[in-house]
């Protein structure tokens, strides 16, 4: 049997690439974005009583990520990229019915719209469903996952002069907190757990409209290079 569903809304997100983004909701606070509500669930009876709440668990789909022929192993970046899992003790994005969850800061109600904040949503994401978090229920004392017992471990973010001030010249044309943001993403080191990079290579990512550049100088350390408008 099959069964057919429809995003309730689409999210218009800080990130416009998938590379950089937290691999899990709240560890990016600066991360921020707009759930956009399509007909009819952008009538304001569908959000009646939300304003009581602070965070949301929103159900998406990982639409850059599906696949016709399901996984049955993945490999996860918390393993270094090297070690498969089965998929169903992972949150990887290739899943069986390319279902994702996050749960992220309500930060505001608008007329068919949320703003949202510390999301780990790619741009366009479709959202299939939005369901209150609630503390008592969804907050288990003495959970434990032995291969994500802990945050990842941040690494040290500097910056070059002039990229600083890029960075606080975009955030005030944007009225976005992009220091933050920038610093917060690269300081989960979004490259590939298993590469070594060589001083010299740069990395980019597009955040908003401007795109980031760094490099590793040394190791356990990431330096930005510029912030120019894409």
């Amino acid at each position: 049997m099959s069964y057919q569903v429809d995003p309730i809304g689409f999210v218009r997100s800080c990130f416009k690439e998938k590379f950089a983004i937290p691999r899990q909701p709240l560890l990016a606070p600066a991360a921020r974005g707009v759930l956009e509500l399509v007909p009819p669930f952008d009538q304001p009876e569908a959000l009646q009583g939300l304003e009581q709440v602070s965070h949301v668990w929103l159900l998406f789909l990982f639409h850059q990520a599906l696949e016709d022929k399901p996984r049955l192993k993945v490999r996860p970046p918390r393993l270094g990229g090297n070690r498969s899992i089965g998929v169903f003790a992972s949150r990887a994005t290739h899943r069986p019915n390319g279902i994702g969850q996050s749960v992220v800061r309500l930060d505001g109600i608008e007329p068919g719209r949320l703003r949202l904040s510390g999301i780990d949503l790619l741009d366009g994401t479709p959202v299939l469903d939005i369901k209150p978090y609630v503390p008592y229920a969804d907050s288990v004392a003495g959970a434990h996952n032995a291969i994500a017992d802990a945050p990842p471990c941040p690494i040290a973010v500097e910056w070059d002069a002039a990229a600083l001030a890029q960075a606080q010249a975009h955030a005030q044309r944007l009225g976005e907190p992009l220091v933050e943001l920038i610093e917060q993403c690269l300081a989960q080191d979004p490259r590939p757990a298993y590469q070594r990079p060589e001083p010299e290579r740069r990395y980019g990512v597009l955040l908003w409209d401007v795109q980031v550049r760094w490099h590793y100088p040394r190791a356990g350390v990431i330096r930005v290079l510029e912030v120019e408008r894409d």
